[in-house]
């Protein structure tokens, strides 16, 4: 209860299925290190110390032992002090993660914050923002910061023009209106539920285009909010995200680190 307003009964679910090529380490992404310690157990710090979850259900690459191992020593290093810790197998893509997730949660979970381990150095305040405003009766909300890149629309170039570029600009996208979106995104449980039963009568291009859970709901017609995340709440994807990665740990996150 950080505003006022009794928390509904939480869960987080921790998309970690991702094979992390574009890292280049010949592992999946919640398996590289990070700051000498693998990605997921980073995610799994920052969600246990935000406080927000009766319950974690990590989606893991499947029969990807070592990650499954870390998860388990995870659950010894908590005891009995913190929310419960589920593994599920991981899909073909991110949604059927998500589904595998929701799928494997506790009875009376009321809602549910989806989160990318890829972020895994989000700031608990960005956790907090998004239960206060489903406390407050928001049934989606997600975390989001203003734009600072001017955004073109292009097309791609035809005839004589294709000799001068690839593609031409065909817009500018009004910047102080776009943001970009982060995780945890957070849901009354039986509305991600119903969009995720929705999604399955989209066709492949339609489902290609469904990028995050918030999307799905948005289909439904449901508003989503947004609340203010954090530009610490990098994904990690490339080996420049790593690097900065590391940067923040040895920076002023540093120390929530060593402190858990």
């Amino acid at each position: 209860m950080h505003n006022g307003l009794p928390s509904p009964v939480t869960a987080v679910v921790l998309v970690a299925a991702g094979s992390g090529e574009r890292l280049g380490y010949g592992m999946p992404k919640a398996a590289v290190p990070l700051g000498g310690e693998p990605i997921l157990l980073h995610s799994l710090r920052g969600i246990v110390a935000a406080g927000v979850g009766s319950q974690i259900c990590i989606a893991l690459p499947s029969g990807h032992d070592g990650l499954r191992q870390l998860v388990d020593d995870f659950r010894l290093e908590l005891a009995d002090a913190g929310p419960i810790l589920t593994v599920v197998d991981g899909g073909a893509t991110r949604a059927d993660s998500v589904r595998s997730a929701l799928a494997a949660l506790e009875e009376g979970t009321e809602a549910v914050l989806v989160h990318d381990a890829a972020r895994a150095l989000t700031p608990e305040y960005v956790f907090e923002r998004v239960v206060d405003s489903l406390a407050a009766g928001a049934l989606a909300v997600i975390p989001a910061v203003p734009v600072v890149d001017t955004v073109k629309t292009v097309a791609a170039t035809t005839g004589e023009g294709s000799n001068l570029a690839p593609e031409l600009v065909t817009g500018t996208a009004h910047r102080e209106s776009l943001r970009s979106v982060q995780t945890p995104q957070g849901f009354h449980l039986p509305t991600l539920l119903r969009a995720h039963q929705a999604a399955q009568d989209l066709d492949e291009k339609e489902f290609a285009a469904v990028t995050d859970d918030a999307m799905l709901v948005e289909m439904l017609g449901i508003p989503v909010y947004a609340v203010r995340g954090s530009t610490q709440s990098l994904k990690i994807t490339t080996p420049l995200d790593l690097i900065i990665a590391e940067g923040l740990l040895e920076g002023p996150l540093g120390v929530r680190w060593v402190e858990g």
